[in-house]
């Protein structure tokens, strides 16, 4: 029996994630093989009047790509998938499989001119200015795993999650871009954190089912050279085919200058990509109501209830800071009591305390409004 929360969700995706129209042309990439999924969203599409393409990879088969690809043929690689990409309206990532550390042994400098050579110019240059997209995980055994979630739980879990609604969320974001839009100064406190940045004239976007699933932050980025101070991050950071764990950063200037982890050279490794890639490219506050602890897969860990995330690497083109770099690492700490707490403050006023809004027009997005 076909599960009418799947074909909720297509529609969510094709219709508000994607505003997909007739005669439109999407992308759907299925990084594993989810046919369920897949066939609800082709007949969705088609009931738009609009054009699917699809394409399966899959994450073993990947891993054996990359175990030994040399840049000539990832060069190759981009030409061929920049084409494709340059031809659609719109773009749906679907990331699934059974291993999360499926890339874990592959070498650091393959997987950087990976990142290069194919992810850069196809995605960052294409399809993130210039299509309609939206990315999201699909719920597998391993997922529930990691999440210590027995798999009917965790299914249930990611629905409510992915289907909640998003158009209230949106609504209720606005005094906070309106907020951010108007401020110079953020300072964030902490155990271990102690940072300061401005974000001054750089616009503050909000994220409400349009650009993932599940969704739930509102995102901007820091002047490039006014981040000083350090920040401790307090929830795994997967990167890579790596789990990173325990991760300080400190910063002048905007330059991270020292950072540590349960891998130290494996971090400054990749740290040491480019020059962009030890500075900012953004800066993000999570609210989703739902997801409340980190299950070492960033598209749910970045939206977490009281947290913020802060990327060392390339800045979005909506909100730019001029930052480029091959890489985009979200790393996300929580602040609510029950992980250690703490302060954000816009221009020296409290905004946020223990992940929890504390000024009145924020209210909407305190987690039991956004429910």
């Amino acid at each position: 029996m076909k599960d009418p929360r799947i074909e909720t969700l297509a529609k969510n995706l094709i219709h508000y994630s994607v505003r997909l129209q007739k005669g439109e042309k999407i992308l759907i990439e299925n990084i594993g093989l989810e046919k369920e999924l897949l066939h609800a969203l082709i007949k969705e599409v088609y009931t738009t009047g609009g054009y699917p393409f699809v394409t399966i990879k899959e994450p073993s088969v990947n891993r054996a790509l990359l175990m030994g690809a040399e840049p000539e043929q990832l060069d190759l690689m981009a030409k061929w998938e920049a084409v494709r990409m340059k031809e659609m309206d719109a773009y749906i990532g679907i990331r699934s499989g059974d291993n999360i550390s499926e890339l874990a042994d592959v070498p650091a400098e393959k997987m950087q001119a990976y990142a290069k050579h194919v992810l850069h110019p196809v995605h960052s240059k294409i399809r993130v200015p210039h299509t309609k997209w939206v990315i999201l995980r699909w719920p597998r055994p391993s997922m529930a795993q990691l999440a210590n979630m027995s798999t009917e739980a965790f299914e249930d879990f990611y629905f409510q999650v992915c289907n909640l609604d998003y158009a209230k969320m949106s609504k209720a974001m606005d005094a906070l871009v309106e907020l951010m839009n108007r401020t110079d100064q953020v300072r964030i406190t902490g155990p271990g954190t102690d940072l300061t940045f401005s974000i001054k004239d750089i616009p503050a976007i909000k994220c409400a089912g349009e650009f993932n699933i599940p969704d739930g932050e509102v995102f901007t980025a820091p002047v490039r050279d006014s981040v000083n101070g350090t920040v401790r991050f307090n929830t795994p950071s997967p990167y890579q085919g790596f789990v990173f764990e325990n991760v300080e950063l400190e910063f002048k200037d905007g330059k991270i200058i020292k950072a540590t982890a349960n891998d130290t050279d494996r971090l400054n490794k990749i740290l040491d990509t480019d020059e962009g890639a030890r500075y900012i490219g953004e800066f993000a506050i999570g609210v989703n109501p739902y997801i409340l602890h980190p299950m070492k897969d960033i598209l749910f860990d970045e939206k977490i209830c009281g947290s913020f995330h802060f990327t060392p690497g390339e800045c979005y083109d909506e909100a730019s800071n001029g930052n480029k770099s091959a890489i985009h690492w979200d790393m996300v700490c929580i602040q609510r009591e029950d992980y250690g707490g703490g302060e954000m403050y816009f221009d020296g006023v409290l905004v946020r305390k223990d992940g929890r809004f504390v000024l009145d027009e924020l209210q909407a997005l305190n987690p039991e409004a956004l429910k």
